[in-house]
């Protein structure tokens, strides 16, 4: 057995953080390869280090003095350094960062919080450090070199054996430092478990694995112990995240599984996510529910439209041609809506609007905004008969008004819009009336 264990902001926030992941590390000698994120919230009130440089950053951009807060980053290096006594010479490589800091790119000053965790940490867990400049490689456009970097990474682990490696960052063949989206130390941390070819792909963060429902809108939900990529997809896309959603794609194309545990209670179950995630327990009928507020739907509708040709495209090229990513498109006979997500449409929804009812000229066009999106996801769905009828009549029963309806082609999942008053409402009204047959 071969781990990769990836470590979250949360994990490494301060000393005590370190000493729990050497414990865990030390615990099962499969846990070989390490990586790790920038140090994490201390306290509710503390900051992040990721964040405290991006304001670093702006205070560069707008030639404010960012002294204090350079300061204020450095210190919480210091502390730790000294409090597990490490030799590491912190306060000088960080003078020098510092005296340096407007020469650097934003990208470069931001993945200085995972290069110095991650060199404390390397230090501390007696491992090599991998700078990820040097394996993790970019393309100019910003894409991972997927190719490029898992050859890398795989030379580099046959040269060195284990390592420590910082997450969220690489760079391009000529050296600059390049960022993954927020969170991307989860991609990181599967690229390295992909490359090194091992059993198992562990995420250790602040919580104990997926949780099946939001626990500020139910009370004490049920854990997921096992869940499908497919599944985890889902809900991820809803919210219901632990892991950057882009991290189940290197691991899952060779089939490696990833559990999501707590470094706080490492002895927790935890979530495994895998292919088929079959286990000996009963099938449950629903994995989880997850949801957002503030979508809105483009409803268009035209007299004989299941005859003419074309209507749809020229809708959602229109909705392209302004950038919009769409969410859903529930489809009638004469009639279908777009989902997106408000925000994306704030600046430009009367231009598309004006645009279908120029270049489509349907009988009708309207916006019906406020709305929620629920979706309730699971494996076994498709195997029981009646189980949407069940929902939207626990929903209708309950007062709640369905506003649209959607499935996606692999029946692992049922979407439906209620308005947002409604949404925390909805949620808990199909929890409880489901709750003795969800996973656990």
């Amino acid at each position: 057995m071969l781990k990769v264990a990836k470590f979250g902001g949360s994990s490494v926030a301060s000393a005590d953080q370190f000493r729990k992941v050497k414990s865990i590390v030390e615990a099962d000698p499969a846990r070989q390869f390490i990586v790790v994120s920038a140090a994490g919230r201390r306290s509710k009130d503390d900051d992040k280090v990721t964040d405290l440089l991006y304001l670093v950053c702006a205070h560069v951009k707008y030639h404010v003095d960012a002294t204090p807060l350079m300061e204020q980053i450095k210190a919480r290096f210091v502390e730790m350094a000294r409090e597990l006594g490490l030799a590491y010479p912190i306060e000088e490589e960080f003078d020098e960062f510092e005296a340096h800091v407007t020469e650097y790119s934003p990208e470069y000053i931001v993945s200085r919080g995972e290069y110095f965790t991650g060199q404390l940490m390397a230090e501390y867990l007696g491992l090599p450090f991998v700078d990820a400049a040097d394996v993790m490689r970019f393309h100019r456009n910003g894409k991972v070199s997927m190719t490029k970097a898992t050859h890398n990474i795989h030379e580099m682990a046959k040269k060195i054996g284990p390592f420590l490696i910082p997450g969220f960052y690489g760079a391009t063949p000529e050296g600059e430092i390049r960022l993954f989206d927020r969170g991307g130390g989860d991609i990181t941390g599967a690229i390295v478990a992909r490359a090194i070819g091992v059993d198992l792909y562990e995420n250790w963060t602040d919580v104990s694995g997926f949780l099946s429902c939001d626990p500020r809108i139910v009370e004490h939900p049920r854990p997921i112990h096992r869940i499908t990529f497919d599944e985890m997809r889902e809900l991820s896309y809803m919210g219901a995240s632990v892991l950057h959603e882009e991290a189940i794609f290197p691991v899952r194309e060779v089939g490696i599984p990833i559990a999501i545990k707590n470094t706080n209670d490492p002895h927790a179950e935890g979530t495994i996510i895998s292919e088929e995630a079959t286990d000996d327990s009963v099938e449950h009928l629903i994995t989880g529910i997850a949801g957002k507020k503030d979508f809105l739907c483009v409803y268009v509708k035209q007299n004989h439209m299941s005859t003419a040709v074309g209507v749809l495209r020229r809708v959602l090229s229109i909705f392209e041609r302004y950038g919009v990513s769409i969410e859903h498109v529930p489809t009638g006979i004469d009639s279908f809506g777009v989902v997106v997500n408000a925000a994306d449409v704030h600046d430009c929804l009367y231009s598309i609007v004006g645009d279908i009812q120029e270049e489509v000229q349907p009988d009708e066009v309207r916006v019906i905004d406020g709305l929620a999106l629920i979706t309730v996801v699971g494996r076994n769905m498709s195997k029981r008969v009646g189980t949407s009828g069940r929902i939207f009549s626990t929903l209708g029963e309950n007062g709640i008004n369905i506003r649209l309806i959607t499935q996606s082609s692999q029946e692992i999942n049922i979407i439906f819009g209620v308005d947002n008053a409604e949404f925390e409402r909805a949620i808990r009204t199909i929890y409880l009336a489901f709750a003795d047959e969800m996973v656990e």
